[in-house]
């Protein structure tokens, strides 16, 4: 056969096109000419939109009224210029999605943008650290430091004690450049783990496909949706990041049959180097966090499967299984010697460890049960838009982005996990689903890839709008104010260890800085008999806890703002219950308004001497 058999095409064959007449260049002028300026408007507008929707996302944070939040939390008080800019900065992203020629750092640029428009207006709004446990992640990091490694009669905190990775980090941090606390960057934790998630996202994604289109589109989708809320100063964020680092570095090695062309340079194996770095990823996610080496097992087991990711994904599978064992039969093994038989109990009731994190909300208040309802739908909808995407462009089957959004699944019958399970196996879940939902709206090779990426907007908004419900509606509780925080100094600095501090809930900023001194009592979390007799009597119900306190270790009881507001939401207690604790406690024997400062009220009790 010769070479002008060859069928068109054909590479390293030239085909000749004909030249065009004058008839077809006179035609063409004047279909070509508008889109021309079509696109060049896109293209402006792309980039007018983007500096506009961060000014007027600045100026809408001027004077946010956040004591008035309630049980919608934020959503009830940012003002309409927010959601303005938030809508504008949505359409830009489109207009330059929709652009091939728009570089990738605009795009870049509204990716950040949105993450700084989420996860940054909290920050900016509020005068200290959000959010009660990172307030406890701080006290650890602190406790460390005193005790220089592990921190003795932790008690419950000594889970942290058996996964001190995350903390002995911050812990060196700290005494590298000689800060006294943490305080001060955690609270730009939500933003900046954000940021630093989009590295690992768009090598995952270029890793599956080579359109730019859906490479962006599943980044803005991800976290159009992320909103369980894991991206605190805490393990799990740095663990996540580290756990995404891993994935993608392993897919960046697979040779994808969804690449038209793979990259020759790929090999089937892992460079030496690179193995060691994965290596000493995984294990720093090991000392570091109890779930995530398990998400982990779990994903590399399912992508050892196929055979053209065996080779990858098994060396990996047996580092994070070795490692794992290592260390929960050595440094963790109290933790898991005591709480063994919980994971018993749950692999023989797995329907409980799903149905866990969706408790019965009917004592909270009326926004909360909203909110729930609107986190269960944005879940769900995610759900059902990958799988329409998996069973609709079958090319994202040889991907293996489907098993390793599969890959959470066997979790929920090993573990609640506290309640959240079903929380965190979506949050690991995301990153491959979030691309199956963009390849399923923003098919490659889309013949009008303008409309069909503006189409797409509605949805985007969607996502958005039902992002905030649930990542802004517990805000009213998860927000403190700096009175809070001098309170709880006050107790700190004046209750001598082996002092019993109790609270209505947890939500007492910094009161666990000296967590190995002094026994914590919160009356929320208690058994439900003793709960009813705090209802019935609160002075007999209090006394009930600190019985026996005395001048040399006394008891102190903190109520606060954050706490009303707990009670509030969630329906734990009686939300009149504060006041009427105070007014018992008034004349109460043996109690002693000690603290007051208009946001916090501190009473010390020492147990009166019998008549």
């Amino acid at each position: 056969m010769t070479n002008d058999a060859a069928p068109p095409g054909r590479p390293g064959h030239a085909v000749e096109k004909p030249a065009p007449t004058q008839d077809t260049t006179t035609r063409t002028r004047p279909r070509t000419r508008p889109r021309t300026r079509s696109a060049a408007a896109r293209v402006w507008a792309s980039r007018l939109i983007l500096p506009l929707s961060i000014v007027l996302w600045l100026l809408s944070l001027r004077s946010v009224p956040i004591d008035r939040m309630r049980d919608l939390g934020l959503l009830q008080v940012l003002p309409p210029l927010f959601w303005v800019a938030a809508a504008l900065l949505t359409l830009g992203f489109c207009l330059a999605l929709a652009d091939r020629r728009t570089h990738s750092a605009w795009l870049t640029g509204y990716v950040l943008a949105l993450v700084a428009l989420l996860h940054a207006t909290p920050t900016l709004l509020y005068p200290t650290l959000r959010y009660s446990w990172a307030w406890k992640h701080l006290a650890v990091i602190d406790a460390m430091i005193r005790h220089g490694g592990e921190v003795p009669n932790a008690d419950k905190f000594s889970v942290y004690n058996d996964w001190p990775g995350f903390f002995q980090l911050h812990a060196l941090f700290l005494q590298t450049t000689g800060l006294d606390s943490s305080v001060g960057y955690a609270a730009w934790t939500p933003p900046f783990a954000n940021a630093l998630l989009l590295a690992p996202l768009l090598l995952l994604y270029r890793s599956v496909t080579r359109d730019r289109r859906l490479v962006w589109g599943a980044v803005w989708i991800f976290y159009s949706c992320s909103w369980v809320g894991q991206d605190y100063f805490a393990p799990q964020s740095f663990a996540f990041l580290l756990f995404m680092t891993v994935v993608a570095l392993l897919f960046r090695q697979l040779r994808s049959s969804a690449l038209p062309r793979p990259d020759p340079r790929r090999r089937d194996g892992w460079p030496p180097g690179l193995l060691v770095v994965v290596v000493v990823i995984v294990a720093t996610i090991v000392v570091s966090h109890p779930l995530t080496p398990l998400m982990l097992i779990s994903a590399m087991a399912l992508l050892s499967l196929p055979r053209r990711s065996r080779r990858l994904a098994l060396p990996v599978l047996i580092a994070a299984v070795v490692l794992t064992a290592a260390w929960d039969a050595t440094v963790a093994r109290s933790y898991i010697s005591v709480n063994i038989s919980n994971l018993i109990d749950s692999l023989t009731e797995p329907d409980k460890n799903v149905s866990s994190g969706l408790a019965a909300l009917g004592d909270a208040a009326p926004g909360q049960i909203l909110l729930s309802w609107v986190d269960r739908g944005l879940s769900a909808a995610v759900a059902v838009l990958a799988l329409a995407g998996l069973l609709v462009r079958r090319w994202t089957r040889r991907t293996g982005l489907p098993l390793l959004a599969a890959a959470p699944l066997p979790l929920l019958a090993v573990n609640a996990y506290g309640g959240e399970m079903l929380f965190r196996a979506y949050l690991f879940a995301l990153p491959a689903a979030a691309f199956l939902v963009a390849a399923l709206v923003l098919p490659p090779g889309d013949r009008r890839p303008v409309a069909r990426t503006l189409a797409v907007y509605p949805l985007l908004l969607a996502m958005f709008g039902a992002l905030v419900f649930g990542y802004y509606g517990k805000e009213a509780l998860n927000q403190y104010t700096l009175k809070e925080v001098a309170a709880a100094r006050y107790v700190i600095e004046h209750a001598p260890p082996g002092s019993t501090l109790v609270t209505l809930t947890e939500d007492v900023p910094d009161l666990d800085l000296d967590y190995e001194k002094h026994p914590r009592v919160k009356l929320a979390y208690q058994e439900k008999d003793e709960l009813r007799d705090l209802v019935r009597d609160p002075v007999e119900g209090v006394e009930g806890f600190v019985f026996g306190a005395t001048e040399e270790r006394p008891a102190y009881l903190v109520l606060s703002r954050a706490q009303d507001m707990n009670l509030y939401v969630t329906g734990a207690l009686p939300a009149d219950l504060p006041e009427r604790i105070q007014s018992a406690l008034s004349d109460a024997p043996g109690f002693t308004k000690v603290y007051d400062n208009g946001d916090a009220v501190v009473y010390r009790y020492v147990t009166p001497p019998p008549d």
